[in-house]
């Protein structure tokens, strides 16, 4: 019999208790219990039929090969459209773009042109600071 989440989070230290009856906990944990028995259940029926599907493939000549790459592919693909990804590119497309700004400023700031307004900029011959 599985473990139930009665034993698995009772002692969970974030979890609040909420104010139940006795008769309400117990309702609660034959529900769990009952759930808890059914994903068991599926989890069995999965394997079962992943096999199945292992072996259909085998018959048909599909290699591992081929689902492998076609994984890859898909999880490439949900790489790249997660929000850390995203994230990431959109970081790095910031930091570039300032960078180029960055260094267009000090081109600018060292050219002839913005070198004669630092010298003068109101006509007179005064450096400013």
């Amino acid at each position: 019999m599985p473990e139930t989440s009665e034993d698995t989070y009772e002692s969970h230290p974030t979890a609040q208790p909420v104010a139940l009856t006795e008769a309400q906990q117990k309702e609660l944990i034959s529900q769990l219990t009952k759930l808890e028995v059914e994903i068991v259940a599926l989890r069995q029926a999965l394997a079962a039929k992943e096999r199945r599907c292992v072996e259909l493939k085998s018959k048909l000549g599909l290699t591992a090969s081929v689902g492998l790459r076609r994984n890859l592919s898909k999880s490439w693909h949900d790489v790249q459209v997660s929000n850390a990804y995203v994230k990431e590119k959109t970081s790095a497309a910031l930091f570039a773009m300032g960078s180029a700004v960055c260094r267009k400023l000090a081109d600018v700031k060292k050219s002839a042109t913005f070198r004669s307004f630092e010298v003068n900029p109101n006509g007179g011959g005064n450096r400013t600071q």
